[in-house]
C-alpha cells in the first residue's frame, strides 16, 4: 500500500537532498512546495511585507499538492512531500487529514545545527544547484528558523516519526 512520506525540518536542514535520495530508494514521487511555489508565484512576489501574500498562496498550493498526491497514491506510488509545515499545529492537522483519509504516513523530521543550516543556505543561494528554488535571505532564514516547532511527545503518540540528523562528517569536523 502506498504511503505519504512527509519530510519536515527547519530551513537548511537538508530536506530537499534527503527527499531526492528517499525518492530514489523508494520509487516515490517527490513533491516540494517550494519548487511549485517558486514556479507559480515568485514573479508576483511583493517587495515589501510578503508574509500575508505568501501564506494565502501557500494554503491554496497545499490543497493543490494534496489533490495531486491523492492521484499519485491511487496509482500505487508513494508520495514524498516537502511542504514547509514548520509549525506543529498545521503539520499535525495535515497528518490527521492524511490518516483520516486512510493513507499510511511516515514523518521524517530533519535537523542540523543552526550555523550549519545557515552555511548551507548561503551556499545554495550562490550555487543555485538542484535543490535551489529561491533566494533565502538572512532575514527569512531567521524568521523561518524562529518559527520552526519540532514534534513533541503528543505528536509521536499520533504519528510515526523518524528523526534524522543531516550533518555530514565534513560539517561536523568544521
Amino acid at each position: 500500500m502506498p504511503i505519504v512520506r512527509l519530510i519536515e525540518g527547519p530551513v537548511g536542514a537538508g530536506k530537499s537532498t534527503f527527499s531526492a535520495s528517499l525518492a530514489t530508494r523508494t520509487g516515490g514521487l517527490h513533491i516540494a512546495l517550494d519548487a511549485w511555489f517558486a514556479k507559480l508565484f515568485s514573479p508576483d512576489r511583493p517587495t515589501g511585507d510578503f508574509i500575508p501574500w505568501y501564506m494565502a498562496r501557500k494554503d491554496r498550493l497545499l490543497d493543490l499538492i494534496w489533490t495531486h498526491s491523492q492521484a499519485v497514491l491511487a496509482s500505487g506510488s508513494d508520495v514524498i512531500l516537502e511542504l514547509g509545515l514548520i509549525q506543529r499545529q498545521p503539520r499535525m492537522d495535515f497528518c490527521r487529514k492524511v490518516i483520516g483519509e486512510g493513507f499510511g504516513l511516515m514523518i521524517y523530521e530533519l535537523d542540523a545545527p543552526r550555523e550549519v543550516r545557515w552555511d548551507r543556505v548561503q551556499r545554495r543561494n550562490i550555487d543555485r544547484g538542484s535543490t535551489f528554488s529561491m533566494i533565502v535571505s538572512e532575514q527569512v532564514f531567521e524568521l523561518a528558523s524562529s518559527m520552526w516547532e519540532p514534534s513533541d511527545e503528543l505528536d509521536r503518540e499520533e504519528c510515526e516519526i523518524e528523526y534524522v540528523s543531516t550533518i555530514s562528517d565534513k560539517e561536523r569536523d568544521g
